[in-house]
């Protein structure tokens, strides 16, 4: 009975048995079987026996095993149990002397013991296990790692992996940096007889890592650690162990270190002087300038072992560089205790870091403390509104902390004691972080302590916040799981239930304290048909001026990646307006609430191209007009429509740069979305950092981004290339090169997020897309040639449009007429009733007119309505719509004439069908006015809009037109770059201009340069680079510039278009320059 309590204990602490129980068991066992003396009988029926010194061997074993579970409960307290843990550590050891470890020679070494809490699993499926053992600051090793010896699976009161084995590290402890970790790896080698058949593949495969453990040496006292400890396991294999409901289910290790008189405390050198920077040897101009090139590099990224030896020799003379900081200590040989001095010598005379250059010194490959609270001063001059932009990855960054209380902590749970948006949104991110398989303990700790520091009011919101989701993910997970036909009544149902939790009061949303809601709006509330089914929840606003509230709530997906790509939206939407630069973006929260599970906010006013372009066909996206037509519906005043034009070129700026640098894919016409406002946006980002989604061997996403016809169509403002395209182009160009100055940051920003457990997010190799994205070394020149090709590629890419209209294929499923928050006809954009515009007894067709937009077209709005109603109504007999198909060329007034009298028999018919039909909204939106009805331009008898006038042939003398250059001289090379050309005329319709430059004088025409032809085009954007190598600025004074545009044609000569000579001596060579030069008729080569 004893010793089944002692199992059932023992069970209860993640079946951990120690050397002292399982001894004490064997000594229990042993004293049932002794003789009973008579010594013993006599103690044992004295009840004095203890003072008169006779004990039983029972008793004395029964003393034994009770001192052993003791042990093993005060143990597991102080090693699962922080508030224990912590007051034991703080307690101080009467009669405990302590020593400096840079004083002791001992080497470092530990016994391994056992791995509790065994799996079934595990016993069937391995045979030997092993332990990899690594010393790691860094992230490097600092020595070889160790290899246990190779152990099978033993069996006391629970299966157990036992080694025992004293495991010594040939590396003085007094070497070891104050931040050391031991790595502990598990490997299991696989059971050959695991199955009955034999397995060849299986034979075949290697050890399998089966999970790691890892601990501080030093704790948070700077003592050595000694005696036993017990470490939970994490395993990506089997889940995570650390963080599981049953207890039972954890997998523990067992390290024993050695217990010494006196503790071994780690106490750091003196800081190192730094010489002042006045007395430093001048270096050589060339090594100053590869120095200063380094010190200029974006980020550590990409530096070899020579580069980072060359900065760390130059490290006094780099002071002058204030960023480059972190490049110097990533470039340190050793941190070990003897260097400590120079690396803490330099970080107190370094400069102040900016509190975005100081985010860098809190990655993982930076784990001193003093670094890292150096960095955390710096960063405490941040204002909390760019502390919250950088958020996320802050709260990454406690990871990489030895110990639960450290700078980094006090300055976040500071500043959320001070702003409540800053506590808002820490409280979400910590609640999503505590799921993580190896740091969760650690953030639920930091969670706790916020929520006693945030006081009663906040903390009875968060709770608030907190049932809601839990509400709303249970929910979401009936809908997922129910059959199609159930789910709306599954819906409807549990919003109802859901309603009385707003009936007790108000809530404010995850997204932000700022969206309060007070009730469901359960009529407009749905789901999407899409895999994941989301909700769609309408909220009513606590506000009463603010508008209804509109959120997706998603159960079974990881929201963190979108998390993370709209937070580099939202950065980069950030740099280019401080820059001046609106690019309109559309900018909407999303927050991830748990383990695959978040909140959206829903961008009001807004469809999915697939949705504009399907109503023109499965095949809409390949045709040129429906994303203009779509806005003109919802714009339809003139001045509206340009305003909308313009949103959408800036914004689709925007999104070209930002898709490309973040290497957004998988992108299709269900993944991009248009404000009626003009505003185009991505949403879904399950694929980023060029992870393209794959369709069996090949890439879905060929382009380098999104940019298809009926874009360039809006743009131009028609078929034809305007130089509204080469704004688009100089927009594009421009936000790229504002992104690429901040460089560092994005990359900082995604290097901190790599332990993060995104799967497409893991380490350098990801990383790697971003930075040759961003082209951190080319000039700004360079980047715009470069980024104008990416321009031309993606305009001319197929695969775009194929893409898109295979997920109009495959989305063909869901077909059928729009659901309540889309428009129900084309050219409607909403849907009005009966009870809105009051009954139509009955409808005729009064007469027809002829339209130009600009060109002449016919509108077969009759059409639309029969198919929706057929639709609608497919088991009711509707009038028969009349279908004839006029062959060859005839009279239009004619033909519209007849076409008249069939549709008003038809409208006749169909005003007299059933009520249900001739009542419906589909008909009511049908024959609601709209402004474009009203408007009275374009009809025949009145003005036809002019034709376009023909330029006079630039033979007869007329040149116009201007051309767009850039001027930089660098490295003895003169670089002229070619960017736009805008009003060419010419007298044979559209030319195919080129240019052609050279530098006068030239007699022997060696100077020549072309760029590109440009196409059927009198707006050309070229974006080239003609460079000019081996010219000295005084050289280059004496020289003119000469460039021609020509048109190329293939039947008969070139003509010229226009040109222009530019003296050199009236540039500034030291610095670029760019301007509009007119076209003028001067003579040329």
């Amino acid at each position: 009975m004893v010793i089944q309590t002692v199992k059932n204990i023992c069970c209860v602490l993640d079946e951990v048995e120690t050397l002292a129980i399982t001894e004490a068991v064997k000594r229990v066992k042993r004293a049932v079987n002794l003789p009973r003396t008579k010594v013993s009988e006599g103690c044992a029926k004295s009840s004095t026996a203890s003072t008169n010194g006779c004990v039983s061997p029972m008793e004395e074993s029964i003393c034994g095993l009770t001192a052993a579970v003791h042990g093993l409960a005060t143990l597991y307290l102080r090693s699962f149990c922080p508030s224990v843990s912590l007051q034991a550590e703080r307690q101080p050891k009467e009669g405990r002397s302590s020593k400096e470890a840079s004083g002791t020679t001992d080497h470092l070494q530990f016994t391994l013991f056992a791995m509790h809490g065994i799996s079934n699993a595990w016993v069937s499926s391995y045979e030997k296990y092993y332990l990899m053992c690594a010393l790691t600051h860094n992230g490097r090793n600092l020595f070889k790692p160790v290899q246990s010896k190779k152990v099978g699976m033993y069996k006391s009161f629970f299966y157990h992996i036992k080694w025992d084995e004293l495991i010594n590290f040939p590396i003085a402890v007094a070497l070891l940096p104050l931040e050391s970790m031991l790595i502990l790896s598990l490997y299991g080698i696989l059971n050959q007889n695991a199955t009955n058949s034999p397995d060849s593949n299986k034979q075949r495969k290697g050890p399998e890592l089966l999970g790691k453990v890892s601990m501080a040496l030093f704790d948070f006292r700077r003592v050595l650690a000694q005696g036993t400890k017990l470490l939970p396991l994490w395993s990506s294999a089997t889940g995570p162990p650390s963080r599981r409901k049953t207890q039972i289910e954890r997998i523990i290790l067992q390290v024993d270190f050695p217990t010494p008189a006196v503790d071994v405390m780690y106490v750091g050198p003196q800081p190192a002087s730094c010489p002042d920077p006045q007395s430093l040897e001048n270096l050589d101009p060339n090594l100053k300038r590869r120095i200063e090139k380094l010190c200029g590099r974006a980020s550590t990224y990409g530096l070899t072992r020579a580069d980072r030896q060359l900065l760390w020799d130059t490290r006094h003379h780099c002071r002058a560089y204030e960023g480059c900081l972190p490049k110097i200590l990533a470039s340190a040989p050793s941190w070990d205790w003897g260097s400590m001095a120079e690396i803490h010598g330099l970080l107190h005379h370094w400069c102040p870091l900016s509190p975005v250059s100081a985010l860098e010194l809190l990655d993982s490959k930076f784990a001193d403390t003093e670094v890292r609270s150096m960095a955390v001063t710096w960063i405490k001059g941040s204002s909390d509104d760019e502390l919250a932009h950088y958020l996320p990855q802050l709260v990454q960054a406690l990871k990489f902390e030895c110990h639960l209380e450290n700078a980094l902590v006090m300055f976040l749970l500071s500043r959320a004691q001070g702003n409540i948006n800053i506590a808002h949104h820490l409280y979400w991110l910590l609640r999503d972080a505590v799921q993580d398989p190896c740091f969760g303990a650690r953030y639920e700790s930091i969670l706790g302590a916020l929520l006693c520091l945030c006081g009663a009011g906040l903390r009875a919101e968060l709770d608030k916040q907190t049932r809601l989701v839990q509400l709303l993910g249970v929910l979401a997970e009936k809908v997922r799981q129910a059959s199609t036909s159930a789910r709306q009544a599954m819906l409807q149902d549990g919003l109802e239930r859901m309603q009385s939790f707003f009936h007790k009061h108000s809530c404010r949303l995850p997204l932000s304290p700022s969206l309060v809601a007070k009730e469901l709006n359960i009529k407009a509330c749905s789901f999407f048909n899409s895999n994941a089914v989301p909700l769609k929840i309408a909220l009513t606003n606590a506000d009463p001026l603010g508008e209804e509230i509109n959120v997706m709530f998603k159960v079974g997906e990881d929201l963190r990646q979108d998390m993370l790509a709209l937070q580099m939206i939202r950065i980069m939407d950030r740099i280019w307006l401080q820059e001046g630069l609106d690019l309109r973006i559309v900018n909407f929260k999303c927050i991830s609430t748990g383990k695959d599970q978040g909140m959206v906010e829903l961008v009001p006013a807004s469809d999915t191209l697939r949705k504009i372009q399907v109503e023109y066909g499965v095949t809409g996206s390949f045709k040129d007009k429906p994303l203009a037509e779509w806005l003109r519906k919802y714009n339809p005043a003139e001045e509206e429509y340009e305003k909308a034009s313009e949103n959408f070129i800036y914004s689709c700026a925007g999104c070209c740069v930002a898709t490309y640098v973040l290497g957004i894919c998988d992108r299709h016409n269900d993944n991009i979305m248009l404000r009626s406002t003009g505003h185009m946006f991505h949403i879904d980002f399950g694929k980023f950092l060029g992870h393209a989604q794959m369709f069996g061997s090949f890439k879905r996403d060929r382009a380098p981004f999104v940019l298809t016809s009926d874009m360039a169509y809006v743009i131009n403002g028609g078929e034809r290339p305007t130089s509204r395209f080469q704004l688009f182009v100089d927009l594009c160009s421009q936000a790229y090169n504002m992104i690429r100055k901040h460089s560092g940051l994005f990359l900082n920003l995604l290097s901190l997020m790599t332990s993060s457990g995104l799967p497409e997010l893991t380490g350098a190799q990801d990383l790697k897309y971003v930075y040759e994205a961003l082209q951190p070394q080319a000039t700004d020149a360079e980047a715009t040639v470069s980024f104008t090709r990416l321009i031309e590629s993606s305009l001319g890419s197929v695969a775009t449009k194929f893409n898109f209209f295979i997920h109009n294929l495959a989305q063909l499923r869901f077909s059928g007429l729009p659901s309540n928050d889309e428009p129900i006809l084309s050219f409607s954009p909403k849907t009005y009733t009966l009870k809105q515009d009051g009954r139509i007894r009955d409808a005729s067709i009064f007469t027809f007119q002829k339209r130009y937009n600009p060109d002449k077209h016919y509108t077969y709005v009759f059409q639309e309505l029969h198919n929706k109603l057929t639709i609608l109504f497919p088991l009711w007999k509707l009038p028969g719509f009349p279908n004839k198909i006029v062959l060859g060329r005839t009279h239009i007034k004619d033909v519209a004439a007849k076409r008249k009298v069939e549709l008003n028999s038809y409208l006749h018919s169909l005003m007299r069908s059933s009520s249900e039909v001739a009542q419906c909204d589909l008909v009511y939106t049908f024959f609601h006015p709209i402004a474009r009805d009203d408007r009275t331009e374009g009809f025949e008898g009145m003005h036809k809009p002019p034709a376009e006038v023909m330029p006079v042939s630039p033979t007869s003398g007329r040149v116009e037109g201007e051309v767009k250059l850039s001027v930089s001289y660098r490295n003895s090379t003169l670089f002229i770059m070619v960017m736009h050309i805008k009003d060419l005329v010419s007298d044979d319709g559209d030319p195919n201009p080129y240019v052609k430059t050279y530098l006068l004088p030239d007699p022997h025409k060696t100077s020549k340069r072309k760029t590109k032809i440009s196409r059927k085009t009198r707006n050309p954007t070229f974006n080239e680079m003609l460079v000019y190598s081996g010219y000295s600025k005084e050289s280059l004074r004496q020289r003119e510039l000469q460039l021609s545009v020509l048109s190329a044609e293939s039947l008969r000569e070139n003509y010229y278009l226009g040109g222009v000579t530019l003296g050199l001596q009236d540039f500034d060579l030291s610095k670029e320059t760019v301007g509009w030069h007119k076209l003028t008729a001067v003579p040329y080569f």
